[in-house]
Order: structure tokens, then sequence, then C-alpha cells
């Protein structure tokens, strides 16, 4: 009998997996206020919540139930939860620490529903969700402070707690995989592969996905030009750094756009004993801060990844729509995914 996880994995190995885009950038089509973002327990608190997406799993979760529709409906092979800051650590700034658990279990429920609803709709093209693990608003390697370089706002066990809360709440509400992203700091991912590793030991699943335990996707950020992180560390600097846990797969997303990022998943697709994802932001913001590129001006760019046979997964980031899905998806099956050219075991 084929688990989720066994089909996944097969799914991976016959054709490119398309990963949904950005959901802040579907949440700003909507026209939200203040008591949007506030649950009936939280009408009288005593902080500004407008802004905090990922509350809207407990308020309005029909706006986020819509949007995973809406990228299954573009042909989304994998969804993303609403938690990129469900962290008690992200959430502290609007004193809602207490709630991320609830919020990781929720956005996880709201998902899975969806993505089952799809799966009955076409069999032959099953949907899965990943919980979306953000990197929190501190950093563990670099202190905030220009004055005092060697202080750090948060240490790697206070990471690698909340992360822990984080991947509990995501595993009970039901999700496929487990997706480390936007890494701008590669000694906050190892905390939170260090948590992911003891929910794991308590829950009695296995680290690799092979033997049944939940797959792993590890996702960072090349911050700009310099082809490097926020904390300094090279494409290659970054797949060594991870590569210790048996990843499903390791990629780039965010702050570059496709032209920009293809450098660097040529590094990894070169380098990585894992499947290869990719998710670029909808090119580069113009001076407004805002995304212009068009979904076949981002596909005609992606195109060139795939013509190189460097991706497994792919999707869109900042900026990136339904739409933008739609076409990129639409490229992508004229093409075969890469071939994994060897593996760990084999090292």
């Amino acid at each position: 009998m084929n688990t989720r996880t066994d089909i996944l994995l097969q799914q991976v190995d016959k054709k490119i997996l398309i990963l949904d885009g950005a959901m802040g950038t579907m949440i700003q089509r909507y026209t939200l206020e203040e008591e949007d973002f506030r649950t009936p327990e939280l009408a009288n608190h005593p902080k500004a919540l407008k802004g905090n997406n990922d509350l809207l799993s407990l308020s309005r979760p029909k706006i986020i139930r819509d949007i995973h529709d809406t990228y299954l409906e573009a042909g989304a092979d994998i969804i993303e939860t609403n938690t990129f800051s469900s962290t008690s650590i992200a959430q502290e700034d609007y004193d809602l620490s207490q709630l991320a658990y609830e919020l990781n279990v929720e956005s996880a429920r709201i998902a899975r529903e969806a993505a089952l609803s799809y799966s009955e709709k076409t069999p032959d093209q099953p949907r899965f969700v990943a919980g979306a693990i953000g990197p929190t608003n501190r950093t563990a390697s670099i202190s905030p402070d220009v004055n005092d370089p060697g202080y750090r706002a948060i240490n790697f066990d206070q990471l690698s707690e909340a992360y822990a809360e984080q991947v509990r709440g995501l595993l009970d509400g039901g999700v496929d995989i487990l997706l480390v992203e936007t890494i701008f700091d590669t000694l906050n991912a190892k905390a939170a592969l260090f948590a992911i590793q003891e929910v794991f030991e308590e829950k009695g699943l296995p680290l690799s996905p092979e033997e049944g335990g939940i797959p792993i996707m590890i996702s960072g950020t090349i911050t700009d030009a310099s082809g490097r992180t926020l904390s300094g560390q090279t494409t290659e600097a970054f797949l060594i750094s991870v590569s210790h846990v048996p990843l499903m797969s390791i990629g780039l997303n965010c702050a570059l756009g496709a032209k920009e990022l293809r450098p660097y998943l040529k590094v990894l697709a070169e380098n990585a004993p894992f499947y290869v994802s990719a998710y670029p932001n909808a090119g580069l913001p113009n001076e407004f801060g805002q995304y212009d590129q068009t979904a076949q001006e981002m596909a005609d760019q992606v195109e060139e990844f795939l013509k190189d046979g460097l991706i497994n997964i792919l999707g869109g980031c900042c900026g990136t729509t339904p739409e933008h899905i739609r076409v990129i998806g639409d490229v992508s099956k004229k093409y075969k995914p890469r071939k994994l050219a060897y593996t760990l075991e084999e090292e």
C-alpha cells in the first residue's frame, strides 16, 4: 500500500513538480482591515494585528482556503501552509507567541483539506502540502547592533525550541512535507533541522523519507549578486552545511528573479545528492517595491533552467500569482526533471 510519502517520491522522480506561488501577494488582493485579523478571543488584544498574515488561518480561514484552491486550480502539485511566521519567536512582535502551535495545526489542516479535495478531482495528479517553516525575524549568526558585533538577539537553543513547536503543529495538522525556506542564516536552518530530528525521534518517525519519514525540503536565499547568503556562505558552502540530513530536496527562493538565480541553481544541480528546487521572485522589485514581471516573462526565464536540466521542483516566490504558476507549469511539461547523478550512500 502506497503512503502519501511513497506517492510523492514516485511523482518527483518522474516529473517536475510544481510548487505554488506567493501567499502574501494573494492576500494583498483582499481589502483587509484590522478586524479581519482578530478572532473573537483577540477582540481586545492591545497590539495592532493587521499584517500578521498567518493569523488569517484562524480569523479568516476561508480566504486562506480560497488562495490554496486558486493555486491548485492553476496546477500546483504542492501548496505551502500559511505558516511562514508561525513560530513563537516571530509572533512575539504581536504578543501572540502562545498561538504558535495552533496557527500551525490550523494552517496545515486548511491546506490538507484543499490538497485532498483536488487529489480526488485529479487522481492522476496527486496534490501535497508543504509545511512552511520561515527563518524567523532574528539571526543566530549576525549581530543586529553594529556597535556590538558579538551580540546575538537569539541563540541556537531558543531557535530549535521554537522550531520544534512549529514542527509538532505542522505534523499534527497533517502536512506531507516540511519545508525550511528563505534561509538567510544557515545556523537558523541548522536549528530547524535539529528540531525536526528531535520531533521525529519523539514521534518515532525515521529521518529518511525512503524509510517512511516525512520528506524535508530546504530552500536558501542568495541575497545579492555576490552569490552569498546574508550570513556569508556561498551556494556550495550552504549545500555542504545542510547535507548531513537526508533531504528530499535543496534549492533557492526569494531575493532574486529567475534570471539572477540561474548560476547558483547550476551549482546545486552539479553538486547536490538531492532533488533541486527553485521558486524565484517575479523578477526584481521596481522602485516602489512592486514586482512587474509577467507570467510569460518569468516562464521564459525559467525555461532556461529546464533546458539545462537543473530542476525537479519549481514554483514562485514574491510577486507570483496563480497565473505565473499556470504558465510555469505548462512550460515545465515539455521537459524532464533533473536526474540524481549519485546518492549520499555513494559519496
